[in-house]
């Protein structure tokens, strides 16, 4: 079984450098519904038998822009590990503080996030056991925060990762196989 892990497109939205704790969090739901921009495919392979893709838009118009529009199979399991500001402030702050603040507070799993570690690896799981139930070949969609707890999973359930990377680009995948 072969799996192509997708990061979703470049989303065409600019954060706020600087912002108070309720700015941050509206930024990060502007950013959930943005566009993507036009991808810069360079001869993805998109010939798989199932397309999955998180319930983000910009994991939708990434799988139309590579495959064009057909069936996918939408999953919140794929969704990016969502991100809040974690602490009430109204002195704005810079966006490293927000985004670094609210990914410590991921990891320890602090109820001031919607989501901790322990959830995101959860749910990355039974996704991972999902496709295995399936066993067939598939292009994943899915985001840049999200795909190394993904890979994670796939690794601990038998899966050999090519070309694992720190950082995911926007459009940049890995291919995982079984």
């Amino acid at each position: 079984m072969r799996a192509m892990i997708i990061r979703h497109g470049k989303v065409d939205f600019q954060w706020r450098n600087w912002s108070t704790s309720i700015q941050f969090n509206e930024d990060c739901k502007l950013y959930d519904k943005a566009p993507i921009f036009p991808l810069v495919s360079d001869g993805t392979p998109t010939d798989y038998p199932d397309i999955f893709i998180s319930s983000l838009r910009r994991s939708r118009e990434t799988a139309d822009q590579l495959s064009g529009e057909k069936e996918y199979i939408s999953t919140k399991l794929l969704d990016e590990v969502p991100l809040s500001a974690g602490i009430n402030s109204h002195k704005r702050l810079p966006l490293l503080f927000w985004n670094v603040c609210g990914r410590l507070q991921w990891l320890f799993n602090s109820r001031s996030q919607k989501e901790g570690r322990t959830e995101t690896v959860y749910r990355a799981g039974q996704f991972v056991e999902m496709i295995i139930k399936r066993d067939k070949d598939c292009m994943i969609v899915t985001h840049g925060f999200f795909m190394h707890t993904l890979i994670k999973q796939m690794r601990k359930q038998g899966f050999r990762i090519h070309h694992k990377r720190f950082r995911y680009s926007n459009e940049e995948w890995v291919i995982g196989e079984r």
